[in-house]
């Protein structure tokens, strides 16, 4: 790993250059501003019809909760399948459902039985794209093409949630579901007209068999598995303290969550235009150290400036994933680098579900300045245990992968 930065660091020009990186840009950016407007629309008409909080929450969530499942039995199908293909059929079928949430009328339970139904191939999706942006790009110039892709998801749901904010106070939640729909037409689009038609990585079918023989390979191999864990469990813990936000500030949470959020964006810009591969290896640990150490300090409950400063700062250390992500490509088969990638990310947002449910219930019963002190200790206590299985390098000829193709 250490050889690997010998050239210059990529430049965005140069990414941008690659007609097919601006095809899935454009494509992931008007997918995940669908998404977002569907999700919020949807909630806001279960709410409209039952009056239910808990309903209108399962009708947000519900398209996210089903991801376990679908990395637990669907992801070997992201290598056996041809990715134009897929991606072009899963963003059709998003538009047929966006359609029919919209006009179809259909009771609630079904509503949400479709939506949790089609989030268990949500999985999927992500896994097929991800495996594409390692194919389309220089093998040098992934971690930046990813970054991009991060910094292009917080302003597409940000986006999103505006627009359909707008559209459902002057029109109301089915002309906004129409609106994803056309989203997601748009997506499918881009993608059939500007991605090239590449083959499956792997053939043979896809089953729930192939999926856990996968997904062994991946946590069983020491190298994989730490490097999953230190993606999934340091950044869990800290999302779950950034879900205390509005318990420990209440009006003013707003000033932290834009400040944790300028703290990632410099971070992915910093770390992931201005570091060298090799440079962002060494940096994984301190990275990760910086996004916990900070938060120790709502132990002594700071003022609401101080908070905002504390948690801009450690927001920062959100950059180390950039080179787990790196050191994870390198260090799958690619054979199965689709299922690996979407069982990281699935693992990423499990774990920040679960520990946002955890943080949740002991801050009912400890103050949430203390429980999210507890919350970093846990993390740095994890990435320090994590250190020597990163040390691992790859086995020549199993861990490591085929050079991925180049634009």
């Amino acid at each position: 790993m250490a050889g690997r930065d010998s050239g210059p660091v990529r430049t965005y020009r140069e990414i941008f250059s690659v007609a097919e990186f601006r095809a899935l840009f454009a494509g992931n950016a008007a997918s995940i501003a669908g998404m977002t407007m569907q999700a919020l629309a949807l909630s806001s008409l279960v709410y409209a019809r039952t009056g239910s909080a808990f309903l209108s929450a399962l009708a947000y969530l519900g398209g996210f909760l089903p991801q376990a499942i679908g990395a637990a039995t669907l992801l070997s199908l992201a290598d056996r399948v041809r990715p134009r293909r897929f991606l072009v059929l899963s963003a059709g079928v998003r538009a047929v459902i966006a359609f029919v949430l919209a006009e179809a009328g259909l009771p609630v339970w079904a509503l949400l039985t479709l939506i949790m139904a089609a989030g268990v191939f949500t999985a999927l999706d992500g896994a097929v794209r991800s495996a594409v942006l390692v194919d389309v790009l220089p093998r040098d110039g992934y971690v930046l093409g990813r970054s991009v892709l991060n910094l292009s998801v917080g302003a597409m749901q940000i986006a999103g949630f505006g627009i359909a904010g707008v559209l459902l106070n002057t029109v109301g939640p089915r002309p906004t579901l129409l609106a994803s729909c056309a989203l997601a037409v748009v997506t499918a689009v881009v993608t059939r007209c500007t991605l090239s038609a590449r083959p499956s990585r792997t053939s043979g079918s896809g089953t729930v068999a192939a999926t856990v023989r996968g997904n062994r390979i991946l946590l069983g191999r020491r190298l994989t598995r730490n490097l999953l864990l230190a993606m999934w469990v340091p950044n869990g813990l800290i999302i779950g303290a950034e879900a205390l936000y509005i318990p420990y500030a209440g009006k003013g949470a707003g000033a932290m969550f834009v400040a944790a959020a300028c703290g990632m964006l410099i971070g992915d810009v910093v770390i992931g235009r201005w570091v060298a591969a090799s440079t962002r290896v060494r940096l994984i640990t301190p990275l990760r150290v910086l996004l916990a150490l900070p938060y120790l300090a709502f132990s002594l409950h700071p003022e609401l400036w101080a908070a905002s400063a504390i948690v801009l700062v450690a927001s920062f250390g959100f950059s180390g994933s950039l080179g787990l992500q790196d050191r994870f490509v390198t260090a799958v088969p690619e054979s199965i680098r689709g299922q690996a990638l979407g069982l990281a990310g699935t693992g990423m947002t499990t774990a920040q579900a679960v520990a946002a449910l955890l943080t949740g219930m002991l801050a009912d019963v400890l103050s949430p300045g203390s429980t999210m002190a507890i919350a970093a200790i846990t993390s740095l206590a994890v990435t320090v245990m994590l250190i020597p299985g990163l040390r691992v390098q790859p086995r020549q000829g199993t861990d490591a992968p085929s050079a991925p193709a180049r634009s």
